[in-house]
């Protein structure tokens, strides 16, 4: 179970990889990628083939990013969210957020056996600092039916 101390944590990390930014704009993990950026943290998007994105370089790993990130915030079906989570831990990158649609059982119970920390069943955009009005109106809604992580 996701904690307030889990979201709290993997929050204050400042660099974070994006797995699961497409080069179609309208999609979910381009979305994630512009609030994670207009809320002042550098991310780095991971894309097995593309070399940028929207004028953004990707790297094709986790392994092969410039610098060590804090966490990865996945934005990709159960099938490939495992994989990142096998990839995370070989890169020592101990932080996971599986955004809503990215988490299994099967992913989750895999993340504890290696002592990875999985978030799941939150969207990271409700606990941004400055999140859009839709993000956080979703996080008081949320809180009013006492949804939100404790």
């Amino acid at each position: 179970m996701t904690t307030k101390a889990d979201v709290d944590d993997f929050i204050a990390q400042r660099k974070l990889a994006l797995v699961g930014m497409s080069s179609k704009k309208k999609k979910f993990g381009n979305a994630v990628y512009r609030e994670l950026i207009s809320n002042g943290y550098e991310v780095f998007p991971v894309h097995p083939t593309a070399e940028s994105i929207g004028g953004q370089a990707c790297w094709p790993s986790l392994s092969r990013l410039p610098e060590p990130v804090g966490g990865v915030v996945v934005v990709v079906p159960p099938k490939a969210a495992k994989q990142v989570v096998q990839e995370s831990g070989e890169a020592g990158i101990r932080r996971v957020w599986l955004q809503q649609g990215a988490e299994s059982p099967e992913v989750i119970r895999y993340g504890a056996e290696k002592n990875i920390n999985i978030i799941h069943g939150e969207c990271i955009l409700m606990f941004l600092d400055s999140p859009a009005f839709i993000h956080r109106y979703h996080r008081w809604l949320w809180g009013v039916f006492g949804k939100l992580p404790k």
